[in-house]
């Protein structure tokens, strides 16, 4: 298996299919929530794409982005069915905050989480920030990355 960050200009046709394809069908087709995906964040010229590729399949994703002038924010954090519950998603998240503390300049890092990963990302050093809201019709809290 094979860890990358790319640019959107880098990413081949393909890599770019295999992430859209993954994101389509967890976050649209098995979470049965129709949203628009696809926005203009994936080709800003800072965000950065971390993915996850083995035998040319792309498995687990997190993007990384600028979401104001202090602030980075990492989203569509994804791991493809097949690998969940390995341990995916810890080295993805820990590999997408050094991301954007390497590329981004920033002074807060933050997410929007569904609230049902509440414990995963507070186990990450995420604190609950505001009152829970429904985006798309899924309950999601906004949490910011508190370092030691």
């Amino acid at each position: 298996m094979n860890w990358q960050v790319k640019s959107y200009d880098a990413l081949t046709k393909d890599e770019l299919f295999e992430i859209l394809k993954l994101r389509v069908d967890v976050f649209i087709v098995e979470q049965a929530c129709p949203y628009p995906e696809i926005d203009d964040t994936d080709r800003a010229p800072e965000t950065r794409h971390l993915f996850l590729v083995k035998d040319e399949q792309i498995l687990a994703y997190a993007r990384c982005y600028r979401q104001s002038a202090s602030t980075a924010s990492i989203g569509r954090v994804i791991v493809s069915s097949i690998l969940r519950g390995q341990g995916v998603a810890h080295d993805l998240m820990h590999r997408a905050i050094a991301c954007c503390d390497t590329d981004i300049t920033h002074e807060a890092l933050v997410i929007s989480a569904q609230c049902y990963l509440d414990k995963f990302y507070t186990g990450l050093g995420f604190v609950k920030q505001g009152d829970e809201y429904l985006e798309d019709g899924i309950p999601h809290q906004d949490m910011f990355l508190v370092r030691n």
